[in-house]
């Protein structure tokens, strides 16, 4: 699948993938982290052990990401639709945020990254909306990396939800229509007061935004790997931020 995307749109050559420079290193990275279950029913495994060593792998690229002064990453854990799976895989979902934070929070707060969560609370189980928010209040001070998870989060209906309170907002008279710019939406979505993301990575060999940030990812860079998500690695990561920096970003001019 990626060697016909490759084919199509040209791939970079192997001599400079990991050549990066400071001066161009994206602000904000999206990762859709695709592929634990297919890792590990390539291994004879229970989809649950992708979805555990994908885990791992959340620490390794938070980290990398920290090392290279990228300032924002958001990682897609968990959409919407995912609420579509068995149950038993669902519950086990729910509970690798405990697991994760758990282990790794204080680390975090050593390397001063501040943990934010986008998404719909409401139908998250308490030990997981428990978990985020304690690290989230732990970690609210801390100026360096801002890890963002998105976590039952749809971006259609982050949207819908968005033009729904502009429609009470003119309906109450405190907005015109004619008043209305792309930031009076952009005020309204869960990424308000975070740049849009300059650089989208998809593991598994996908290509589809999958509900994913539609909005905020209209100008970003898209890299895709055939690498499932739990064998992402960091030179994985250093590679897509090396074709980051071979692209010219015109935004739509010349």
């Amino acid at each position: 699948m990626i060697d016909r995307f490759w084919a199509k749109f040209g791939k970079p050559s192997s001599d400079s993938v990991h050549t990066l420079t400071k001066d161009n290193m994206p602000k904000h990275v999206a990762i859709i982290m695709d592929g634990n279950g297919r890792w590990a029913k390539s291994r004879g495994l229970p989809r649950i052990a992708g979805h555990h060593t994908g885990m791992k792998v959340v620490k390794q690229i938070t980290m990398a990401a920290d090392r290279l002064g990228i300032q924002y990453l958001t990682l897609y854990a968990f959409s919407t639709e995912n609420w579509k799976r068995p149950k038993a895989e669902v519950d086990f979902l729910m509970r690798l945020p405990q697991e994760f934070l758990s282990i790794e929070l204080e680390e975090l707060i050593a390397n001063n990254v501040q943990v934010r969560m986008m998404g719909y609370r409401d139908a998250l189980p308490s030990h997981t909306i428990r978990a985020l928010e304690e690290a989230i209040a732990r970690t609210a001070d801390n100026t360096g990396l801002i890890l963002n998870f998105a976590l039952n989060y749809g971006s259609r209906t982050e949207m819908t939800d968005a033009v729904k309170r502009i429609a009470e907002a003119v309906r109450d008279g405190e907005l015109k229509p004619e008043d209305i710019e792309e930031s009076t939406i952009a005020e309204r979505l869960f990424t308000n007061g975070l740049p849009d993301p300059d650089l989208l990575i998809r593991t598994s060999g996908e290509l589809r935004l999958s509900n994913f940030m539609l909005w905020q990812l209209a100008y970003s860079e898209m890299w895709f790997t055939d690498v499932y998500w739990p064998e992402f690695s960091e030179s994985h990561f250093h590679e897509a931020i090396a074709e980051y920096q071979r692209r010219a970003r015109r935004y739509g001019g010349l």
